[in-house]
């Protein structure tokens, strides 16, 4: 294990994921965390299936920058694919980072895709991430 990646290490534990979860990844650009991905495909024994893929997924990550356009629809777009019950970890980079999307513009466009923030992780060093579920329904 490298040390970028034993920095991390733990990271898929916290997000909640298990062995054997497929994961979805949107958004992935080159500056992603390389590390962080790895650990999450050693963690559940799976690759990460990137967005054109259309498996029923246990989590998606989006990855998300300033400047990447519409973030409700982003959000609403990670669901297509998500099972019930699955979650959607909003990536974004951390304050100061290139990209840094502002906590405001976050908690506008999470309710208005039908979700909500349960908790948020410290990733990796450049990136944070947001759990996001759907809301219940009355």
């Amino acid at each position: 294990m490298s040390d970028a990646t034993a920095a991390h290490h733990g990271a898929a534990a916290r997000m909640g994921l298990k062995q054997g979860d497929l994961v979805q990844e949107i958004g992935y650009d080159d500056d992603v965390d390389f590390d962080l991905r790895e650990e999450l495909e050693a963690f559940t024994g799976e690759p990460l299936l990137d967005e054109d893929e259309h498996e029923v997924v246990d989590a998606v990550l989006l990855w998300w920058r300033e400047g990447d356009g519409d973030l409700v629809d982003a959000l609403v777009d990670s669901l297509t694919d998500l099972d019930d019950g699955g979650v959607v970890w909003l990536l974004t980079p951390k304050r100061g980072q290139d990209g840094h999307v502002g906590a405001v513009e976050i908690q506008e466009a999470v309710p208005t895709a039908g979700l909500h923030s349960t908790t948020s992780e410290g990733v990796s060093e450049q990136w944070q991430a947001a759990r996001l579920v759907s809301r219940k329904k009355n």
